[in-house]
């Protein structure tokens, strides 16, 4: 081994137009080998990634025979640093899982906090992809554009969600110091309007420094017929595979991953980071894990929440003088109040949520076993994230069959979920979430939900994590405060890693968060926390902790209502509250009026933070966000062309012909026998439209939620040979979701009208394609076809014409009407 520097470097950073000198020793560079030899290795210092070659040391002769070859040694990260399994769950609170005193068993989360330590005061955003911007840069979420999630982005610095090439994930800065990364699950970190097999493809896993990538770009996915990659490659791996669920395949997958480097390389050191989409909705576990939890929730939500609380009392993560927040009774109905009807559905929605964390933790316990069985599991660093956010709220009081309710502003009345639904939840007849009842309860003991980044009910998650070569206080609870963003610090620090001061030839800007592994030693227990001051922030909901006080502003609408307006004066028109968290850890008492000053000093130390990490401007507004225009491919087109069929075209960057007239036109060819099939659909069973031959007619269909479907049919079947077919459709706007009227004419002729009573307002399903000549995931209308129903005819050409939007300026800006989607 030879010692090349160890120095210290000064280098002057701008940031933010201001000028500062970075004074960070650098790591002693460590050469095994021989210098030159083809098995020589060397760490790097890794201030400047990628580390410049070394001068070749060999000689070079006229002739190759008097010459001396010399081979640049490979990367290896510094001698003893530890494999990293990076694992965060979805939409999880924090009362939910055993480890943290639910009712939910989740041994693998309880296995790591019995192998390490259980982190008790640990933070997120209160939404998904912001939350996941800070997990894998260190950064704040506005700081590296994920103010709020992709699909809502706008064109401020701190919400346009791309995460600038100054700001490089941990995948980045460990691959080039000789891990082998990868990425297995969720990926709510590509833009919505680059998520297209054309790429640009630098914000996909793959271009932000992981290997391998297998998984989903949105914010969700049907775990039955998953809308995957593998690296930047659509795959179906469920099509032929009866009792499919990608909750199974994905921790398949992780586990081949795994063996492949055992095997191939097992000095390599891995960083992989897990992301499943459990407990996001839909919630759809296997019916083996529904059955366990048959029966387990009949006391309800009010006892259940009591008895976390007891849990938690027991086990030791909240403090003695922790007091039980009271129950919403302006917002949320007792169990007591409930009708037998609404008992019974609602306790089988939280079977089914029960099951599907239950069977996601499962899943994870085989990846950690993997790792195990390797012989891997001393050495490796295991971080476990119980949710990205608190529990979701998005179900509706009521719960939903179809999670895509919520985003169109519809709500499903119980009789309808009970008639319909109550058989098949969880299944791939529904697209699942549950009674925002249950999920108060799981952010046991706060008040709140995700969404809301005031309060501890969005932002407390439980963390446990272990390396059993380093922690040895096997078990023990850590209190001190912790953010989403000290976890790239605590990384870096266990694998001596420092971070870089330019990568790819840009200079990076400063980590924001700090490292958590001075907690690691018993000795520093109780020792305080090092991360002092932390703002909060979500569609201007805002809140700012420092030193154990926390100012918070109230709720201007409950998360479940997403098309409630937002309020006129979002700076100065929101109500705050004061918090002593020493003396009272869950927000409970409000005592803004004993301390003004305080409460004065935490919303100064708001705005200064704000300007620091471009929370600026704020923005309270939500389904307005969701469906304004943002740049992409398809920005300003009014007509696309395809003269083959083409399928898994996201919809961020398809034709919609959402709140707008259009026209469909095929030039198909019908054969002699057959010329059935799709000829261009978007969305799915939950939320979408399609156009096909069936039985030799022409058919369009509008799905709406799954809750009706309008259809406009042909009268006669198409003759052997070329048509023009054409499906027509004139909008009743201006407004969101109206109603229009269906046309369908054969080469000029019509052979159908029909009203259509309703549209869909804001969104297709999520996680469905747009596709052309076949269906990929799942069909529009189940009683005509099972995908994919590829066109058997020949399409030679298939256009689709986009009227202007009818949506008025005042409607665009407050996009806040209830939809009324027809229903059963």
């Amino acid at each position: 081994m030879r010692l090349l520097h160890n120095t210290v470097a000064k280098q002057l950073t701008a940031v933010g137009g201001a000028l500062f000198v970075a004074s960070t020793p650098l790591i002693a560079q460590q050469i095994n080998g021989t210098p030159g030899a083809p098995n020589a290795t060397t760490t790097v210092d890794g201030h400047q990634l990628p580390n410049p070659p070394s001068r070749f040391g060999g000689v070079i002769g006229l002739d190759a025979r008097e010459s001396k070859p010399y081979w640049q040694p490979q990367i290896v990260p510094p001698q003893g640093a530890p494999n990293i399994l990076l694992i965060i769950t979805d939409d999880v609170g924090f009362g939910a899982p055993s480890t943290f005193g639910g009712v939910i068993p989740t041994p693998a989360l309880d296995r790591i906090a019995k192998m390490g330590l259980r982190y008790t005061n640990f933070h997120t955003t209160a939404l998904s992809s912001p939350t996941r911007a800070c997990l894998i840069t260190g950064r704040n979420h506005h700081s590296v554009g994920f103010g709020v999630i992709s699909e809502m982005a706008t064109g401020f610095p701190g919400y346009d969600s791309v995460i600038t090439k100054d700001k490089v994930t941990i995948g980045e800065v460990l691959k080039q110091n000789g891990y082998a990364t990868s990425w297995f699950g969720k990926s709510h970190n590509t833009p919505a309007f680059q998520t297209s097999q054309v790429g640009p493809f630098d914000q996909w896993p793959v271009g932000m420094g992981f290997d391998y990538f297998y998984g989903f770009l949105g914010g969700e996915t049907n775990q039955w017929q998953p809308d995957l990659y593998r690296n930047t490659t659509k795959v179906y791996p469920y099509v032929g595979k009866p009792g499919y669920n990608f909750t199974t395949d994905m921790a398949d997958d992780a586990i081949n991953y795994l063996n492949q480097i055992n095997s191939i390389d097992p000095k390599k050191p891995f960083f992989l980071y897990y992301s499943p989409g459990g407990t996001h909705a839909p919630h759809q576990p296997t019916q083996e894990w529904i059955d366990k939890f048959k029966g387990k929730f009949d006391m309800g939500w009010n006892k259940l929440r009591e008895e976390i609380f007891a849990n938690q009392k027991k086990l030791g993560v909240i403090p003695e003088n922790a007091q039980l927040t009271p129950w919403p009774d302006d917002l949320l109905k007792r169990w007591d109040a409930l009708s037998p009807d609404e008992k019974k559905l609602f306790e089988r929605q939280m079977e089914v949520y029960a099951a599907y964390l239950a069977y996601t933790d499962n899943e994870i316990g085989r990846v950690i076993q993997a790792v195990e069985d390797a012989g891997k599991l001393d050495n490796t660093l295991i971080i476990y994230i119980s949710g990205d956010n608190g529990g979701s709220a998005e179900g509706s009081p009521n719960g939903t069959p179809n999670e895509m309710t919520f985003f169109n502003g519809t709500d499903v009345p119980v009789a309808t979920q009970l008639k319909k639904y109550y058989d098949v939840w969880g299944s791939d007849k529904t697209y699942a979430h549950m009674a925002v009842g249950w999920t108060w309860a799981m952010n046991t003991p706060f008040k709140w939900t995700k969404q809301v980044a005031s309060y501890f009910g969005g932002t407390r998650n439980g963390v446990a994590i272990a390396w059993p070569a380093r922690i040895k206080d096997a078990g023990g609870i850590r209190n001190q405060f912790h953010h989403v963003i000290d976890i790239v610090p605590t990384i870096l620090e266990a694998t001596g890693i420092p971070a870089p001061f330019t990568v790819n030839g840009i200079q990076q800007t400063p980590i924001e968060g700090v490292s958590m592994a001075y907690t690691f030693d018993k000795a520093n227990a109780s020792a305080p926390s090092h991360h002092v001051t932390q703002y909060f922030e979500m569609m201007g909901l805002r809140a700012l902790y420092h030193d154990g006080w926390i100012a918070s502003t109230l709720p201007f609408r409950a998360p479940w209502e997403g098309t409630k307006p937002e309020p006129e004066d979002i700076i100065k028109g929101l109500t705050w509250e004061l918090f002593d968290l020493k003396n009272d850890p869950t927000q409970n008492n409000n005592v803004a009026d004993k301390y003004p000053e305080k409460l004065k000093e935490l919303q100064t130390r708001f705005w200064v933070e704000a300007d620091k990490y471009q929370v600026l401007p704020l923005d309270a507004s939500g389904i307005k966000r969701m469906i304004s225009p943002r740049p992409s491919i398809v920005a300003g087109r009014t007509e696309f062309t395809y003269i083959r069929p083409i399928t898994g075209t996201p919809q961020a960057i398809a034709p919609s012909i959402l709140n707008r007239s259009f026209t469909i036109s095929a030039d198909v060819e019908i054969p002699k026998v057959g010329g059935d099939g799709m000829l261009t659909t978007a969305g799915g069973r939950f939320a979408g439209w399609a156009f096909y031959v069936l039985k030799g007619k022409p058919v369009f269909v509008y799905d709406l939620l799954d809750l009706s479907r309008e259809r406009v049919e042909s009268k006669a079947a198409l003759s052997p040979g070329k048509h023009k077919v054409v499906f027509d459709f004139t909008y009743d706007g201006p407004g969101f979701g109206k109603s229009g009227t269906g046309v369908i004419t054969v080469d000029g002729v019509e052979t159908a009208r029909q009203k259509l009573a309703a549209t869909l307002p804001f969104a297709l399903e999520a996680g469905e394609s747009f596709d052309v000549g076949a269906d990929t995931g799942t069909g529009v209308e189940d009683n005509d076809y099972t995908p994919p129903f590829a066109f058997s005819g020949t399409l030679n050409k298939l256009t689709i014409k986009l009227g202007p939007p009818q949506i008025t300026p005042a409607q665009q800006s407050n996009a806040n009407e209830k939809v009324a989607v027809m229903q059963d």
